[in-house]
């Protein structure tokens, strides 16, 4: 047999039932051209033109070379250019190239031939999808043709391209040989062939995920937690460095600063991620029930243990248990706490066995723990056991920079809690925020954006929707508190913004809208009042 005795009728069975059609006695598929050209233009894009060469260059290769094994036995050629002018043949009658007749004819020890390309499918779909290259592009079947011929001569060729239409050539022309024949050409395009190349490529994009992973998560912890000032990046950081061990942290910061969040952050960045979290406020639970919410008790331990329970260390086995104000725990807990650290095991209230546990504590405190044990109302061993790494959270108003993007993460939330569709804050609400001083810290702000988007009338935040106290924030001043009369806060008012206008009286009697004679006159009264302005 011929390798033009091969007819398309003959090579192509299609089941009258469907799900099987074979060509050349091999299952395919029949597939869209364009969704090749779609998974081209993916490849590309994910692995880059290397990466993406390699892949489609080695599976064209060993599309080849299982075609040219197939045909070895499947037909009786009359001789062995036969076998191999079958490859190209079979290439056009698929429709996935034209290959001139005098393709891979034998020339010579190391130069195989060569052939001009017409309707390469491969160019077409580059062109489609990607636009003219600066170099050629049908990877798939030159691989293809060097995995063929690989085959049939019984040792290394490689097929070429040298014009392609995929770069603006009239035609497609490719030249085969040997890998001696190539010489030091061959470095050029022997990586495409090798597994090193994908390797590198796979390596390359998994490196830039996780550099762009990391970027959204910082971003991410930045608007949560307020990243943006340097003394919280550096606890942020210290955080998730910490994070990736066991070791017992103590989270220290006035009350709202967001303790628990950093707490939270510490699991979810940890390898007990998986596990659970369960947090406690210590000093919300009665002295005589502390024992028995943090170990568990028997049935009958006492009036009302009807059944056994579990305490909160056996709930967080495997994850994470935060002790929030730590130091409001009684002395008498306090050495029952640092059993449990040290020894790793519960007992239940009414038991007399011990239970091991796995978990990673936190503690967290708004006290000054230090002065508390020089004062002897909380054990040293036990503080210094806790503060394995201490963590040092600053208050909002050491770190303003913080303000905004908080403030902008909880209008996210409590959009998404309360339905509301708000978007902003007015360059008027932003401002105020940025003057109060947040003495309730982070958990302040949260319930005052909260608060201003369930009252906001449109899609942004205004002053007149944020609490009193802080839409009335003073520039440069401190925050009004309740309790003082109207005439201290209209003083107050006045010279703050005489202040935020540097002075001018004419300027601040016009942000006051009053005339320049009243202001002279308030003024006036204000230093005749010892506690006005001197």
């Amino acid at each position: 047999m011929r390798a033009a005795d091969l007819d398309l009728r003959e090579l192509l069975q299609i089941d009258p039932k469907g799900g099987i059609v074979r060509f050349a006695g091999e299952r395919v598929l029949l597939m869209d051209a364009v969704a090749l050209g779609i998974l081209r233009r993916e490849l590309i894009g994910t692995l880059g033109l290397n990466g993406a060469r390699g892949v489609l260059t080695r599976m064209g290769y060993a599309h080849g070379w299982r075609t040219a094994e197939t045909l070895k036995t499947a037909f009786p050629w009359d001789d062995r250019k036969d076998w191999l002018a079958a490859g190209p043949m079979l290439h056009s009658l698929q429709g996935l190239v034209l290959s001139l007749p005098s393709a891979f004819e034998l020339a010579g020890p190391d130069f195989l031939g060569e052939s001009t390309w017409e309707r390469s499918y491969e160019a077409e779909q580059h062109l489609m999808h990607l636009g003219q290259a600066d170099e050629c592009v049908c990877w798939t079947l030159c691989g293809f043709a060097s995995g063929y011929l690989s085959c049939c001569q019984g040792h290394e060729a490689y097929c070429v391209e040298d014009r392609c239409v995929g770069k603006g050539d009239a035609t497609c022309h490719m030249t085969v040989r040997t890998r001696e024949g190539w010489g030091a050409a061959a470095e050029a395009f022997l990586p495409f062939y090798q597994s090193p190349c994908l390797e590198s490529a796979l390596v390359r994009v998994t490196e830039e995920l996780k550099r762009m992973e990391l970027k959204v998560h910082t971003r991410k912890l930045g608007e949560e937690h307020g990243g943006g000032s340097e003394a919280m990046a550096r606890v942020l950081n210290l955080a998730r460095r910490v994070a990736r061990v066991d070791s017992t942290v103590l989270i220290t910061g006035e009350s709202g600063v967001g303790k628990e969040r950093i707490a939270r952050l510490i699991h979810t960045e940890s390898p007990r991620a998986g596990g659970p979290f369960v947090a406690i406020n210590c000093g919300a639970v009665p002295e005589g029930l502390l024992e028995s919410e943090l170990f568990g008790h028997a049935r009958g331990a006492f009036t009302g243990a009807s059944q056994d329970r579990p305490g909160l260390f056996e709930a967080a086995n495997g994850g994470t248990l935060l002790l929030d104000e730590i130091g409001e725990v009684p002395p008498v807990m306090q050495v029952k706490l640092l059993r449990v650290l040290q020894e790793r095991e519960v007992r239940r209230v009414g038991e007399n066995r011990n239970r091991a546990v796995d978990v990673r504590l936190l503690a967290a405190t708004n006290r000054d723990l230090a002065s508390e044990v020089n004062a002897a109302r909380f054990r040293q061993d036990l503080f210094y056991r806790l503060r394995v790494v201490e963590l040092k959270v600053p208050p909002l108003r050491e770190r303003r920079e913080d303000i905004l993007p908080l403030a902008r993460a909880f209008m996210a939330e409590a959009c998404g809690r309360t339905g509301r569709e708000v978007t902003g804050f007015t360059p008027e609400a932003a401002g105020q925020l940025l003057r109060y001083p947040w003495p309730g810290n982070v958990r302040e702000l949260e319930n005052a954006v909260e608060r201003a988007v369930v009252l906001a009338w449109s899609s942004t935040v205004e002053a007149a929707d944020l609490p009193d106290e802080v839409g009335s924030a003073l520039p440069g001043g401190p925050a009004p508190a309740f309790g003082r009369t109207l005439e201290a806060m209209e003083r107050e008012h006045i010279l703050g913004t005489l202040r935020a206008n540097g002075g001018n009286k004419a300027q601040a009697a016009r942000t006051l809208g009053i005339g320049q004679a009243t202001l002279y006159r308030k003024l006036k009264e204000f230093q005749s009042d010892p506690s006005g302005v001197r």
